[in-house]
């Protein structure tokens, strides 16, 4: 018999946090919204699809967080900096244990290069309460 810790309500929702996150802070610089609303179809990122793998323990809740992190702060590096190649690595090795958990990301770290300094998007979150 194996004991396993289930994963808190606070790490599920920190999971979907970073989930939106990648929707509204990463998608909008780097897709039209043509292109977010099919990844939406797509359920790109998404915890309900029917083969998931993802047990929703402790230990895996842990994994995916750490996955989305990193997959965050290496494009966001790559967006400023444009050199895919130096993180080459962890980028594949985090969006492989993803696809290991169920979770499809399937982007290249090019798709990440060239980020839009100013766009325009229903997904980005607004700057203030009143909306014109």
């Amino acid at each position: 018999m194996k004991t396993v810790y289930a994963a808190t309500k606070a790490q599920e929702e920190y999971i979907h946090y970073l989930i939106n996150y990648f929707y509204t802070n990463i998608f909008p610089y780097y897709f039209a919204d043509e292109q977010i609303h099919e990844f939406e179809n797509l359920q790109i990122l998404s915890l309900q699809e029917k083969h998931m793998k993802y047990s929703r323990t402790m230990k895996e809740a842990f994994q995916i967080i750490a996955s989305l992190q990193s997959l965050i702060t290496v494009i966001e590096y790559v967006g400023k900096s444009g050199d895919c190649g130096r993180y080459r690595n962890v980028f594949q090795r985090n969006v492989e244990l993803l696809r290991r958990h169920g979770i499809a990301f399937p982007f290249a770290i090019e798709q990440f290069a060239a980020k839009h300094h100013y766009p325009c998007s229903m997904y980005l979150p607004s700057q203030s309460e009143w909306l014109i």
